[in-house]
């Protein structure tokens, strides 16, 4: 099952230098998985520059293939140029040296670049790069299958966090790169933000398997602008818990866990196939805000579950739990 948020956005081949100063962000590949994952925030907004999505214009994601980030005095043909080189077979450092001799307007000095891919053995590749003229402070951090880079930072240790994070957070690929960016949760960690006391003022985090569709990433989550004093990140955050809870893959549980009818009424069952209960086996529901709104024990493998109270013409997802552990989630529509 997937939720997927997006906003569309179209590259701009000409902006203003003042879009110019993305700051934060990460690109990786996950090995085993084949996923490809790009998050990133920014002190520069969807308000400032309708149409941009924030910070999330700077993310590029081939399916299968790469990821890039084009940053500091962004420019849309340079994005693109980087896009045509990984579509034609050049290695992460190979387009970033291509991008150093073709930049669309003569002045390499002032962007900030980084690119992941997979090898031809599936083996993750990166690199970045940052210009003598972007703005302090600058940096990067390059593994195997990571680049994070950032500039007008409020010091080293943003990028330092979100590398320790990284490394040393376990799950999935998404969980990393979430984990990353709360490594940079701190008040002016884009230096320009520091006086509303918040890290930046729009976030994002992206994820694509293999066989994902470019316009239908598996984890495809963005906060274009926030309200003055609210941390775009701790929102990013609650949306990614959302989606974490309903992204559970509805083939693999099956032939286990059913809950029928849907659409359904006055109530629905839940069938736990071969799992057994005990006295820590729940469903629980939620509406589509995230709000939960009912929680009932199951006390048998099917189980009947009254849905009176829930409004109608509505969806609802649910999350089935034993021993405190998620053993199923998937949604269901509430009809009359």
């Amino acid at each position: 099952m997937r939720i997927i948020f997006l906003l569309s956005f179209g590259f701009f081949l000409t902006m203003s230098s003042l879009f110019a100063q993305d700051t934060f962000s990460i690109v990786a590949v996950d090995e085993e998985t084949g996923e490809i994952g790009s998050a990133g925030a920014s002190c520069l907004d969807d308000t400032q520059f309708p149409g941009s999505g924030g910070a999330y214009i700077i993310s590029d994601i081939l399916p299968g293939r790469g990821a890039i980030h084009t940053q500091s005095f962004y420019l849309g043909g340079n994005q693109n140029n980087a896009r045509l080189r990984m579509e034609a077979g050049d290695s992460p450092q190979e387009i970033i040296t291509w991008l150093a001799l073709n930049d669309v307007q003569g002045n390499n000095s002032q962007r900030q670049y980084g690119v992941v891919d997979f090898d031809a053995n599936g083996v993750g590749r990166a690199s970045a790069y940052t210009g003598l003229n972007c703005l302090e402070h600058k940096g990067q951090r390059v593994g195997s299958n990571y680049a994070i880079q950032g500039n007008i930072l409020i010091g080293p240790e943003i990028l330092d966090s979100m590398e320790a994070r990284f490394l040393s957070s376990t799950g999935t690929l998404a969980e990393r790169l979430m984990s990353s960016l709360q490594g940079a949760n701190v008040p002016g960690a884009d230096s320009r933000c520091l006086s509303e006391g918040v890290s930046s003022l729009s976030a994002f985090v992206r994820v694509a398997r293999p066989d994902d569709a470019e316009d239908a990433l598996y984890l495809d989550l963005n906060v274009p602008f926030t309200a003055f004093g609210v941390e775009p990140i701790d929102e990013l955050q609650t949306l990614f818990d959302f989606w974490l809870l309903t992204s559970v893959d509805e083939e693999a549980l099956a032939n286990q866990v059913r809950v029928f009818p849907n659409p359904a009424t006055t109530m629905i069952e839940v069938d736990l196939g071969g799992i057994s209960v005990n006295d820590q086996t729940f469903i629980e529901i939620y509406a589509v805000t995230g709000a939960l709104v009912k929680t009932e024990k199951l006390i048998q493998n099917n189980t009947a579950i009254e849905l009176s109270a829930l409004a109608v013409n509505n969806m609802y997802f649910y999350q089935v739990v034993k021993n405190q552990q998620a053993i199923a989630n998937g949604k269901f529509i509430k009809l009359k």
